[in-house]
């Protein structure tokens, strides 16, 4: 009959692949319960008021239109909604399709059981497969493993949470309208089922069997696949536990196969009390908590508490008596162990033929001891008993009592036994590496000790008083072919024929009196040892390995090791060369990687790699974990050396009286920073000691971990300070920004920040700051900004506020607007750049970016929506607009005009001024924070700072050539230069915030009128000062001037360049208009409002670096001559 598994049996090559791909999807259901977005579990009360109206549970589908009605009547819901749709969609994708796949998968398995029956798969039926030794077990794992896909699904993922996952999926793709669509089915199969993972929560009636029943799977497949797991031993482990007492350790595998099987068919659990008696006095004599799957454990007094037929079973086990013996058997077994095995660790004694003359012993106190630590660890593990629950309390104290646990001794044994593992191993590998050529070379060593003997008794050797005899001449020379003749691929005849030859040599000494020739002995006790290790060599075989694999599984602390973290911290921190011991213990844990991985390999599924990643990941961030100790001690020491060195050690002068040597001399204070050095160079040499491990498929270097460690510290250290150090109090006064930036020090998070603007989301996974092994810590927010760089953006906004202060240009300073007295000039940019660096002030600036970003959409949605929808007021626009027609000529009866237009549009302006205001402000500080970038990257790094500027203008002119002449190169829009070059510019200052384009825009009617009454509107608010320029009239109204200018000047460069001509037309029309009735009316002096409009139009020139043509356009020059006799 073909193999079962061979590529061309159809059958077992189907089955194969559906077990291949269950162990793939549970690896992705794991990883992906990592990544749940957190919006989704509404727990904050802010979630739920923010996205209580646009996530629901399964509730929807009962009435959709009603929910998406509610939607529809609010446009800011929907506006949330399209938001919540593009930052969540690809996540969400993720998870419909590993839904998807657990209900593909049981569809699967029930068509590929249909098949069977139906004989689609020639000469193979259930019973024929159930027969076979690799369809037996497959048949039994694919049902196995679609429990497990369940439970893990309800464990890691809340049902409540996975009903709004769908329904959000449901209605953010296009899966609703296709017609293949599996929806519903997935619907039915993973709606909620009540269960909750969190301690305490009581247990749904009738669960899991009821959510195991969703789809539902032929009666004859389980109870064939549950007989089977009762009755035979399907993976042939009790081979390699020999022991009775180890048996329920050799069958664990398949115990916890039939645990999960047996909720597919609960009758057995609740009422057949044999079938139960039979299953625990063969699986759970001795042991009630097991690994269900990659170190998920279930207690089975909890999980089968409502089933009588179970429960009354496993009565038996838990009865005081049984667990007394139990925990007091494996607490005198862990005691005799440690000895054993630390005599076995100790250095030079495991020698190759100790271990050739010792494999059964060996293997015996390995079983001991992996039987010992998987019944402690799991048995008194705190993630298997339920502290709410009485009786599960008693028993885990009882155990802990009568074994007298101590989690130390446990561990160290643990430890021990990995090591020991681990070098027996690699001898055994190196010996069976070895094995043909050793054995070549002893029996020829042995075959020509023969012939030398021959050729001694042919009288010809010279070997003093040996008498020629033909006899034994003859003899040794046969025995000599014999030894030749020897073939090592026939290992049992070889050696039989060895012992036999063994015994002749024995009998050749006695009968021939050859004990008196001390030389001859000598080479028969030679030969004889050469044919001993040729017997010992031919036993290495690889049995013993896979022995040793199988007793060495660890694959069910795969979560309990995680609460022995604290004590392998201690025991490094105490020794740090405990980490090589560690190292075999990670070894050991990946091991546990062969499970999920045997099927997946054997079929040659692509899912391979990711499979093996993903744990291979979890792995190696647990000993990431583990080995952070390094780092943290580290800084520990660090931190106490800096102090000596700062606070106590005196620095010493260059010239000193003899007798103050002592005082400077500080020994105790220079010993304690020596020895801090030394601990410091032992940490490091610790974790080097390591070596390059391979943990699963993951290389693993040392040195990397240690530098990531340090990294990971100083990054959590380094936010920690910037986190606690920038916390102001808005009502200090004055305010504490410019101390506490002297107090702090270095790092940025400023993407984070800037997520708040974005609509579209960066995700941790998707940050390029943001790394799993070196995370930037996040801290909860004590204010509206979610890091640090926001407090410390939002401070300086609050201490620049137009609305309080005034600032003066000439100056670079900001003056309180009551007082008079200095807020802050541009000396807190330098400071800084001092605190945060380059970095941190170009943080600081992309989050003004952002900031203008949003203040200008939200200014436009304003003037669309208020201004520009109500009809009063662009009746107003439109009576002016025909009032100033043709804008060349002069308005008749000026002043009336335009005050009546200001009069009645005056209540529009207030928000308008505040936007503008605000945009304003942002500019000047992007403004200050580009002339400090610039200055300090100059004086920093002068070559930098001249090759960004000469290639920023050499590039400008290839593009102004391109414009002019399109035949001449221009970057393609696949070239990153443009976009890479922005980034250096922006960070050493060589850029114009003015020039920027910060939103894009649409046509706006009236824009330029809008904006033109607005300024003439703000105008009698002001007053000129010959030495301060345009300021404030009245506190109580504030209006700053640079900030207004800046900010009109920005709004307009968002638009097309003609609406500022147009804008700058009517300013112009408006000077000559008022000036002209001055004039009429023999008024001597400059109106205020003719030279704030004039001093607008020299400030637009001055900032926009525009020639001076463009102002005297509308504006005749003799009028700017007379204006600056005003200034």
């Amino acid at each position: 009959m073909v193999d079962f598994l061979a590529e061309n049996n159809l059958c077992g090559q189907a089955i194969l692949r559906i077990v291949s791909r269950g162990n793939a999807i549970i690896a992705e259901l794991l990883r992906l319960s990592e990544f749940i977005p957190a919006v989704f579990r509404l727990k904050d009360k802010s979630d739920q008021q923010k996205y209580g109206d646009i996530i629901c549970d399964f509730s929807y589908f009962k009435g959709p239109e009603y929910y998406e009605s509610k939607l529809e009547a609010k446009p800011e819901l929907q506006d949330l909604d399209e938001e919540f749709r593009e930052n969540n969609i690809e996540i969400l994708t993720r998870f419909y399709l590993a839904f998807e796949s657990v209900h593909k998968y049981v569809v699967d398995l029930k068509r590929y059981l249909d098949d069977l029956n139906e004989g689609v798969y020639i000469q193979q039926t259930l019973e024929t497969v159930l027969l076979n030794e690799d369809g037996k077990q497959l048949l039994c794992e694919a049902l196995y493993l679609y429990g497990v896909m369940l439970l893990v699904i309800d464990q890691k993922m809340e049902g409540e949470v996975r009903e709004r996952m769908l329904v959000s999926y449901y209605r953010y793709s296009a899966a609703r309208s296709s017609a293949d669509s599996n929806l519903d089915d997935i619907c039915k199969l993973l709606r909620s089922t009540g269960y909750s993972s969190h301690p305490g929560a009581k247990r749904p009636p009738n669960y899991p069997e009821s959510y195991f029943q969703r789809v539902p799977i032929s009666p004859t497949f389980i109870s064939m696949v549950i007989g089977r797991l009762r009755s035979d031993d399907i993976y042939n482990q009790v081979s390699a536990y020999p022991l009775p007492e180890h048996r329920s350790t050799a069958l664990a595998t398949q115990a916890a196969m039939l645990c999960v099987c047996l909720y597919f068919t609960p009758s057995i659990l609740h009422t057949q009390q044999a079938k139960m008696r039979e299953i625990v006095d063969k699986y759970f004599p001795d042991n009630w908590v097991i690994s269900i799957y990659m170190g998920i454990t279930v207690n089975l007094v909890e999980a089968w508490e409502p089933y009588k037929a179970a429960k009354t079973a496993l009565n038996y086990t838990l009865d005081t008596a049984n667990i007394k013996e139990q925990a007091g058997r494996y607490s005198a077994s862990v005691e005799s162990l440690r000895p054993q095995v630390q005599q076995l660790l100790k250095e030079g004694f495991l020698r190759e033929e100790i271990v050739l003359d010792n494999i059964p012993k060996l293997l015996n106190c390995l079983r001991d001891c992996n039987v010992a630590i998987r019944w402690l660890m799991l048995h008194t593990a705190e993630s298997a008993y339920d502290p709410n629950n009485k009786r599960l309390r008693q028993i885990k104290d009882q155990v802990i009592n009568d074994s007298k646990y101590n989690p130390k001794i446990l561990f160290q044994l643990l430890l021990d036994t990995a090591q020991f593992e681990f070098i027996l191993k690699e001898m055994f590998k190196q010996m069976l590496a070895e094995k043909q050529l050793k054995w070549e070379s002893y029996k020829k060593e042995g075959s020509e000790r023969m012939m030398e003997l021959a050729e001694v008794f042919s009288g010809v050797k010279p070997l003093t008083r040996v008498e020629k005899n033909e006899n034994l001449q003859a003899w040794f020379r046969e025995i000599s072919k014999q030894i030749e003749s020897l073939n090592y691929e026939d290992s049992t005849a070889a050696g039989r024929k060895t012992v036999q030859l063994i015994q002749a040599l024995v009998e050749v000494q006695e009968f021939h009196q050859l004990e008196s020739n001390l030389q001859v002995c000598q080479f028969l006790a030679d030969t004889r040892k050469f044919l001993h290790q040729m017997i010992r060599t031919i036993n290495i075989k690889e049995e013993v390995l896979i022995t040793m694999q199988i007793v060495g599984d660890l694959s069910y602390a795969w979560q309990i090791i995680d609460s022995f973290t604290s004590i392998m911290q201690e025991s490094i921190r105490a020794n740090p060369f405990m980490v090589t011991k560690l190292r075999a213990t990670f070894l050991k844990l990946a091991s546990a990687l062969d499970l999920p991985l045997l099927r997946i390999n054997q079929v040659n599924s692509p899912d391979l790699l990711s499979v093996s990643q993903f744990y291979s990941g979890e792995l190696v961030a647990y000993v990431r974990k583990v080995l952070q100790i390094i780092p943290e001690s580290m800084f520990t020491s660090l931190a106490k050396i800096i102090k000596l060195q700062i606070h106590d050690i005196m620095e010493v002068p260059t010239r000193l009286d003899k007798d103050k040597l002592k005082d400077y001399a500080q020994l105790s204070a220079r010993y304690e920073v020596a020895k801090l050095t030394h601990a410091i160079s032992v940490f490091t040499e610790g974790i080097l000691m390591m070596k390059t491990t391979l943990v699963g498929i993951i290389k693993v270097d040392p040195k990397q971990l240690l530098e990531d460690g340090i990294r990971k510290e100083l990054v959590k250290r380094v936010a920690y300070a910037l986190h606690k150090g920038l916390i102001f109090n808005p009502k200090a006064k004055p305010s504490e920004l410019m101390p506490k930036l002297k107090e702090m020090s270095e790092s940025c998070n400023v993407e984070q920040e800037c997520n708040s603007f974005l609509r579209t989301k960066i995700q941790d996974w998707q940050s390029v700051y943001q790394s799993t092994h070196i995370p930037i810590p996040k801290y909860p927010s004590v204010d509206e900004s979610a890091t640090f760089i926001g407090r410390l953006c939002r401070e300086i906004l609050r201490i620049t506020d137009p609305k309080t202060t005034c600032y003066i240009d000439q100056l670079n300073t900001w003056y309180d607007m009551r007082t008079h007295q200095e807020v802050t000039n541009n000396r807190l940019f330098s400071e800084i750049q001092d605190t945060l660096g380059t970095f941190g002030l170009n943080g600081l600036d992309r989050l003004l970016c952002f900031m203008i970003v949003k203040e200008l959409q939200n200014f436009l949605t304003v003037l669309q929506k208020n201004i520009l929808k109500d009809k009063a007021v662009v009746d107003i626009f439109k009576a002016l607009l025909s009032a100033v027609n043709p804008v060349k000529g002069i308005v008749a009866n000026a002043s009336k005009v335009y005050v009546n237009a200001v009069t009645k549009t005056q209540k529009i302006w207030p928000p308008y001024l505040e936007a503008i205001m605000k945009v304003g402000q942002m500019q000047i500080l992007r403004q200050q924070i580009a002339n400090e970038l610039n200055y300090s990257c100059k004086f920093d790094s002068k070559h930098l700072a001249a090759a960004l500027d000469n290639l920023n203008k050499s590039l400008l002119s290839d593009i102004e050539a391109h414009y002019q002449d399109p035949s001449l190169p221009y970057p393609k829009e696949d070239n990153t230069l443009l976009y890479e070059i922005t980034a250096y510019l922006e960070a050493a200052g060589i850029q114009n915030p003015l020039n920027k384009i910060y939103i894009t825009t649409k046509r706006l009617p009236y824009f330029p009128i809008v904006n033109f009454l607005f300024l003439i509107a703000q105008l009698p608010k002001l007053q000129n000062n010959k030495s301060q320029g345009m300021t404030c009239r009245k506190a109580a109204d504030p209006v700053d001037w640079a900030p207004l200018v800046l900010g009109l000047l920005t709004l307009l460069k968002q638009f097309h360049s003609r609406y500022t001509e147009q804008f700058l037309a009517l300013i112009g029309q408006f000077i000559r208009s008022i000036m002209e009735q001055c004039t009429s009316q023999k008024i001597p002096d400059m109106p205020s409002d003719v030279v704030g409009a004039l001093m607008f139009l020299e400030d637009y020139v001055r900032y926009t670096k525009l020639p001076r043509k463009v102002a005297e356009a509308h504006v005749p020059s003799f009028v700017f001559d007379e204006f600056r006799t005003v200034l």
